[in-house]
């Protein structure tokens, strides 16, 4: 991987932890921004090590939005490019083998919030601000936001965010569903590392299966959705760790699984 302007990326054993790195900004998401998130996480994707992510922001925001001085002078065409952009590195994050944890350490509007939306999950510190202020801007979430909130808070409160344009703390963030988990700004990303390496410590291929199928079917009919389940609970028993997960748990010790 080239040199990365505004991404950082480290390896802590099977975690990977990128950090959008553009304080000054706020860390807000332009074209660069937007390719520079697209190879980090195609690097991560072909990190064999790499069982769990960690997506953060560096200083006082996670992603405070889209750059919008960039956008000032777009016309339709230039905005539709910059959407489908936004939504093809967005639906990259979601599709990769291994869950992805937003740690949401201050800001994190618009694009911000649609980036973490595109994660597994939520944790955030009680600095965290979040919203879909676009309605403010005359225009609607380019990124995904009018899906992905819905679905993970459902269409009522969701309606309320985008209609209203509103800012919400970590505590209202906590209530809806959104957050996971909220926690103080100096214990964040130790905390949610935590998890990742715990995450990282279980069966990779199980956790990848689990993650599929569960993005897979939502959309779909429950019994559909069930079928999805019992054919990747059937492949999980032709895979070594398998084997070794149930071997360990016989034999009372701590499996060592090898993602194969």
């Amino acid at each position: 991987m080239s040199e990365l302007r505004f991404v950082r990326v480290d390896h802590v054993f099977h975690v990977s932890t990128l950090t959008v790195n553009r304080p000054d900004k706020l860390n807000a998401l332009d074209a660069e921004v937007l390719a520079d998130l697209a190879a980090a996480f195609a690097s991560i994707r072909d990190r064999p090590e790499t069982r769990a992510a960690v997506l953060t922001g560096e200083g006082r925001a996670f992603v405070a939005g889209a750059d919008i001085a960039a956008m000032t002078e777009m016309g339709p065409a230039e905005a539709r490019e910059l959407s489908a952009r936004g939504h093809a590195v967005f639906a990259s994050i979601e599709s990769l083998p291994f869950p992805v944890i937003a740690a949401v350490n201050g800001f994190a509007l618009g694009g911000g919030l649609e980036l973490a939306l595109a994660c597994d999950f939520i944790h955030a510190s009680t600095k965290a601000k979040f919203g879909l202020p676009e309605v403010g801007l005359g225009v609607i979430p380019g990124f995904g936001g009018t899906q992905r909130l819905t679905r993970r808070i459902g269409q009522g409160m969701a309606r309320e965010w985008l209609f209203s344009g509103r800012t919400y703390d970590a505590a209202e963030a906590l209530r809806v569903g959104l957050a996971n988990r909220v926690v103080e700004p100096e214990t964040l990303v130790s905390s949610v590392q935590e998890l990742a390496q715990d995450i990282a410590m279980k069966g990779p291929k199980a956790v990848a299966a689990a993650k599929a199928v569960m993005r897979d079917g939502i959309d779909r009919s429950l019994p559909e959705g069930n079928e999805m389940e019992i054919e990747a609970f059937a492949q999980l028993f032709a895979t070594g760790d398998r084997k070794e997960g149930m071997t360990a748990f016989v034999q009372k010790r701590s499996p060592l699984f090898r993602g194969v």
